[in-house]
C-alpha cells in the first residue's frame, strides 16, 4: 500500500527559506531566529500596539553564543523546524482587569480566566494571537526588520572575516564577470568583493568558476568619504558600508607570496626590506638577511630559480630584481641600480639625493628602458638619483668627493680619466634622466570596493 504524504505541522516553505539563508549566508540559526521575533513584535506594536510577544518556543536567544557560532547542518535544521512550528501558538501578553480601557493591552477578567483558570486582576497572561489578520502595512514593516537583520548580520560576518585576514593572500572564486568594465565579483569566504580590471595584475582573461590570489590590503567597517558625502546628500546608499581595499598591484603583495614561498621569509631569517614595483612589468626587492651564513638573495631566488619562478608566475611572468639591502647609502644605491655597472656615488644624505657616475656604454643600461630601472632604484632607496655617463663633465662638488675619494680627475675637465668616448656613447648621453624617489611613489593604487 502506497504511503501518503503527511503534510507536515509547519511552514515548510518558511522552514526551507530560513534553512538556505542559514547555509548559503553562514548566518547561525539563532540569529534568523531572533530577527523573525523582532520583526513579529515590530508587526504586533504596528497593528496591536504591543510588542510584548511571547512564543512557543522553548529556546531563548543569547547573544554571545550565537554571534559566531554555527552549529552542524542537523542541528540548525532542527532549531528552525522546531521555530517555524511554534509560529502557530505565538500571544500578546496583556493585563488582567476588571474594566478594560485598552483592548490591546487589557483583558477581563472573566475572559482571562477562560484561558486560565486560576487568573485574577492585575495578572499578565498569554493571549493568542492571528498574525493573518494583521495588514498589509504591518507585514511589510516585519519583513523590512527581517531584511536588516539579515544585512547586519552578513556584515557582521564580513567584517569579522576580512579583519582576520586583513594584509594576507587570499584565494578567491570568480562569481561573474562584467561584461561592459570587465571588474569581477569574488567570493571569498562567505563575502563577496570587487576585483577592478586594474587590478587584475598578472591574470588571463578571467572565467565564471575561476580561484584567484588577491591580498587585502585594508578593510574599513566605514568609509569616511562616503559617510560625508552621505552627511551632504551627495552620497548613494548602495556604496554604504564596509570596504575592502582588494589589490594585485600592491608591493606587499610580492611581499607576502615570497612569505609563502620561502621559508627563510616567513621565519624572519631573511626581512624583505623594501619593494619598488610597477604592477605587471618589473619590481625591486631589497633583502636582508638576519644570520651571517645566509644569503638573502639566494634564498629568495631559490634552488635553480624555481622560489622566484614560482612567485614571477603568479605575477604574470612579472621581472623581479633581488638586490641585498645596504645601511651605506653608496652601497645600497650601487645595489639598487643593478645591473648596471656602477663607477661612483656620490651622496648628498642630508637633501636625499645623489649623482651617480656610470660607463658610458652602460648609460641606457643604468636607466633602463623609458627610465625604467633609475625609477625603481629612486623607489626603492627613496634617493633622487642623477645618472651621468663619466664621459660628461664634473660639477664641483662631485670633483670635490672623487678627490676625496683618492679617484683620478682630469684637471682640466673634472672628468675621470677613462678612454676615449665612442659616438654611440656620446649619443647615449642624450639619454641623461634625473630620478626621484618619494613616499608618495610608493603608495600603491590598490582598489576600494564595497564588499556585499
Amino acid at each position: 500500500m502506497a504511503k501518503k504524504n503527511v503534510k507536515p505541522e509547519y511552514d515548510y516553505d518558511m522552514f526551507e527559506a530560513l534553512s538556505e539563508i542559514s547555509s548559503t549566508k553562514g548566518i547561525p540559526s539563532a540569529v534568523l531566529i531572533e530577527n523573525i521575533k523582532n520583526s513579529i513584535r515590530k508587526a504586533c506594536k504596528t497593528y496591536f500596539d504591543n510588542d510584548d510577544v511571547e512564543f512557543g518556543d522553548s529556546y531563548i536567544y543569547n547573544s554571545d553564543e550565537s554571534a559566531d557560532t554555527v552549529l552542524d547542518e542537523n542541528a540548525e535544521a532542527e532549531k528552525i523546524r522546531s521555530f517555524v512550528a511554534s509560529l502557530k501558538t505565538i500571544k500578546i501578553k496583556k493585563t488582567v482587569v476588571e474594566r478594560v480601557t485598552n483592548p490591546n493591552k487589557e483583558i477581563f477578567d472573566w475572559s482571562a480566566r477562560e484561558l486560565y483558570p486560576n487568573a485574577k486582576l492585575g495578572d499578565r497572561v498569554a493571549v493568542p494571537v492571528d498574525l493573518k489578520q494583521m495588514g498589509r502595512i504591518s507585514v511589510q514593516n516585519a519583513k523590512s526588520v527581517f531584511r536588516q537583520g539579515v544585512r547586519d548580520k552578513e556584515r557582521e560576518i564580513a567584517l569579522k572575516e576580512f579583519k582576520e585576514k586583513e594584509r594576507q593572500i587570499v584565494t578567491a572564486t570568480v562569481v561573474n564577470i562584467d561584461e561592459k568594465t570587465e571588474n569581477a565579483t569574488i567570493k571569498i569566504g562567505k563575502s563577496t568583493a570587487t576585483l577592478t580590471k586594474a587590478e587584475q595584475v598578472g591574470l588571463k582573461e578571467l572565467k565564471e568558476g575561476d580561484t584567484v590570489k588577491v591580498y587585502i590590503a585594508e578593510f574599513k567597517e566605514n568609509d569616511p568619504e562616503q559617510e560625508m558625502m552621505m552627511k551632504k546628500g551627495k552620497g548613494k546608499n548602495k556604496n554604504k558600508g564596509p570596504k575592502a581595499i582588494i589589490s594585485r598591484t600592491s608591493e606587499d603583495f610580492i611581499k607576502q607570496l615570497f612569505d609563502d614561498e620561502v621559508p627563510e621569509v616567513h621565519e624572519g631569517v631573511v626581512q624583505i626590506k623594501k619593494v619598488a614595483r610597477e604592477p605587471g612589468s618589473r619590481s625591486k626587492m631589497a633583502v636582508l638577511s638576519t644570520i651571517e651564513h645566509v644569503d638573502a638573495v639566494g634564498a629568495c631566488i631559490g634552488k635553480e630559480g624555481m622560489r622566484i619562478k614560482n612567485v614571477t608566475k603568479e605575477l604574470g611572468d612579472e621581472k623581479i630584481d633581488i638586490v641585498e639591502y645596504k645601511e651605506d647609502p653608496k652601497e645600497y644605491i650601487e645595489e639598487a641600480l643593478k645591473p648596471a655597472t656602477i663607477i661612483s656615488v656620490t651622496v648628498n644624505e642630508e637633501e636625499k639625493k645623489c649623482r651617480v657616475i656610470v660607463p658610458d656604454d652602460k648609460l641606457s643600461l643604468a636607466i633602463g628602458p623609458k627610465g625604467q630601472n633609475a625609477k625603481l632604484a629612486a623607489k626603492l632607496t627613496g634617493y633622487k638619483i642623477d645618472i651621468k655617463p663619466e664621459s660628461a663633465p664634473l660639477d664641483e662638488e662631485t670633483k670635490d668627493t672623487l678627490i676625496e675619494n683618492n679617484e683620478s680627475t682630469d684637471e682640466n675637465n673634472g672628468e675621470i680619466l677613462k678612454e676615449p668616448v665612442t659616438d654611440e656613447a656620446a649619443a647615449s648621453v642624450e639619454e641623461m634622466v634625473t630620478v626621484e624617489g618619494s613616499a608618495a611613489d610608493q603608495e600603491n593604487n590598490a582598489g576600494q570596493e564595497t564588499v556585499e
